[in-house]
């Protein structure tokens, strides 16, 4: 199903960008560097900006953009990865306003885990191409959501996927890590997800065999 509106009518949390998932992202660069450096002179213009956007009204309205028939493959998986590695870093912010944003992102925080959840394991293989839709670099975020959220249906999930779809990569050449139209090269995110899983020496043992 499609709907002719403006995006800041169909998905009022997250427009403005020239994607959905690049305003998520941007929202959540907001977030981190608000958390991270809260006396810079960024904090407060950040934090505002995050106070408009998080509020319960456009994230109702984010949820039900996702809930429209026609709509279980959006962002799949890049941009659902990013909005649960946003949840993840309101998720790590002490603070009464980011823990009121956390509660506000929760529902769609579940609808896009559930959606993460469902998918996965019907991927038989990765997707292995050097843009958005790659699986390598979405496994990563989706991890550290997982961690954080003490989510452990979904950590084991993606550390089996991890396993099934890179494990078995062997002498990837070097010429296949270049991106294609944007800077997300395909075998590069592989390591990245499998340091996450992995213990250091079994990480180590598998860069000496697998991709660079």
């Amino acid at each position: 199903m499609r709907t002719l509106a403006r995006p800041r009518a169909l998905t009022p949390a997250f427009y403005g960008c020239y994607d959905w998932h690049s305003s998520v992202h941007a929202h959540w660069l907001l977030a981190r560097l608000a958390r991270l450096y809260p006396d810079a002179p960024f904090a407060n213009p950040a934090r505002a900006a995050l106070d408009r956007s998080l509020g319960d009204a456009n994230l109702a309205g984010e949820l039900r953009y996702f809930q429209t028939p026609g709509r279980a493959s959006f962002e799949r998986p890049y941009g659902l990865a990013w909005l649960l590695q946003l949840a993840a870093e309101l998720r790590a912010w002490d603070d009464p306003q980011a823990k009121r944003w956390a509660a506000s992102l929760a529902p769609l925080e579940s609808e896009v885990a559930q959606r993460l959840q469902t998918w996965l394991p019907k991927l038989r293989y990765p997707i292995r191409v050097g843009e958005h839709s790659q699986t390598a670099f979405a496994l990563g975020l989706v991890h550290d959501w997982a961690v954080r959220a003490g989510d452990e249906n979904m950590r084991r999930l993606v550390e089996d996927r991890a396993r099934f779809y890179y494990l078995g990569d062997v002498s990837c050449p070097l010429g296949t890590n270049r991106p294609a139209r944007i800077s997300c090269p395909p075998a590069s995110p592989r390591r990245t997800s499998l340091r996450r899983i992995l213990a250091p020496a079994a990480f180590a043992d598998c860069c000496t065999s697998s991709c660079p």
